[in-house]
């Protein structure tokens, strides 16, 4: 059996199931939640397993407790295959009265709903799992610390081993677990094989309802040219037009990319709204995000060579990457990671917001003194948009890099981070 490479989740999941009687872990598919939730179980129950699916789901309809019977933590896989588990757990939470006592894991949100009577509120947690950081894979040293920036330290000491070609490969390769096992060109065919599995069925099982697969492909495809965009569905639905043999309307494109959501195959990012000195309008569509840039590459057809050649592309499935990982990260501080757009073109790619009130301001850069510099001073500017007497002034201000070598702060106390030095 492989090593089991540790993952900012599993310590996310101890404290969860310390204060709530079941954890719900959800994300797309393959990207680990079952075996994170294996390392904790004392026992557990794979509803999709095919020797007993059938019957797990049917004694899910019949007597759904005699599922739930065996130690504790028990973990129920793919649990979305009987809704009516949901209710079933939250009742036997209820009446043994303790914490920890599930875990389920699912990678699409349940197609009958209303098999659901009850939220869950006050039993159940959640916790999304996403491929993993650069920083769970190994490629990332780790010797900056996101949380450590909240403190705003005088100084940062990091180096980033990545050059720009093993940042296109890992783009291309994506977070999935079992490809950092994999020879490079082996693993750079499982994000394709993943992209073949959500055209051909994963997207019709989101909610029951058949999809034109070519369709599918040409939405994919213009959803991964809109990367880091606030791309309407009008305009993703006029780009998917030009080469379809007929129009397809934005309610298609909606009732796609909702699918696509359900799946975890696409997380947009919302917009933050802080208070402002000024009454400039804030841009509060989300920006177009894959949960993970190998998404992308696969919908567009391309690879590493690719990528290289044109830098544009690149720059933007870069920051696809660094979303992802800034997501991970984010997460186990107990923070969201949020957009920011005005109507006078002043933007922050990412803004990272604690639940104590406390931020920091990220653009991604791939690198280059002059887009650093470019970075920089959005950063700035955003800074003195916001009003410090009715919020906290940003704990930071970071430019994320790809290329580049070094951490460091700057004189104007913008910090400069390589994504390849950087860690929660």
């Amino acid at each position: 059996m492989k090593e089991y490479k540790k993952r900012i989740a599993d310590e996310i999941l101890k404290r969860k199931l310390e204060g709530k009687g079941a954890v719900l872990i959800e994300g797309p598919k393959w990207c680990g939640k079952t075996t994170t939730a294996e390392q904790i179980a004392a026992s557990i129950l794979y509803m999709d397993d095919p020797e007993t699916k059938a019957q797990n789901i049917t004694m899910s309809e019949i007597s759904p407790k005699r599922l739930l019977n065996g130690d504790t933590p028990r973990l129920i896989d793919e649990w979305q295959l009987a809704p009516k588990l949901w209710d079933a757990i939250r009742f036997e939470v209820d009446h043994r009265g303790e914490m920890g006592q599930f875990v389920l894991t699912g990678s699409a949100v349940p197609v009958e709903t209303k098999e659901i009577t009850h939220s869950g509120t006050g039993r159940f947690t959640w916790l999304t799992m996403r491929p993993m950081s650069l920083y769970e894979s190994g490629e990332s040293t780790g010797e900056v610390s996101l949380q450590d920036l909240f403190a705003a330290p005088d100084s940062v000491d990091g180096e980033s081993h990545l050059s720009i070609d093993r940042l296109a490969y890992l783009i291309c390769r994506g977070g999935w677990p079992q490809t950092t096992e994999m020879r490079d060109e082996i693993a750079l065919n499982q994000a394709t094989d993943y992209y073949d599995a959500v055209v051909r069925s994963d997207i019709n099982r989101a909610d029951n309802i058949q999809k034109n697969p070519e369709r599918v492909k040409r939405l994919m495809r213009s959803y991964a040219r809109n990367q880091g965009t606030q791309t309407s569905n009008a305009a993703l639905a006029a780009d998917i037009s030009i080469n379809d043999d007929g129009t397809i309307s934005e309610e298609t494109v909606a009732l796609y990319t909702n699918a696509l959501r359900k799946i975890f195959v696409v997380e947009d990012m919302p917009a933050w709204n802080p208070n402002l000195r000024s009454k400039t309008a804030i841009r509060s569509s989300d920006t177009r995000y894959y949960s993970d840039p190998s998404i992308a590459v696969a919908s567009l057809g391309i690879g590493p060579q690719d990528l290289i050649a044109d830098l544009n592309t690149l720059g933007f499935l870069f920051e696809t990457m660094c979303v992802r990982d800034l997501r991970v990260y984010t997460d186990s501080l107990n923070g969201n990671v949020y957009h920011y757009r005005d109507k006078d073109g002043v933007e922050c790619d990412a803004v990272i917001h604690l639940r104590n009130g406390s931020y920091g301001l990220v653009e991604i850069k791939l690198g280059g003194d002059r887009l650093i510099e470019e970075g920089a001073q959005n950063l700035k500017t955003l800074a003195k948009k916001i009003d410090t007497d009715k919020m906290k002034a940003p704990a930071f201000l970071m430019v994320l890099t790809g290329t580049g070598n070094y951490a460091y702060r700057r004189k104007d106390n913008v910090y400069v981070v390589p994504v390849g030095c950087l860690k929660n």
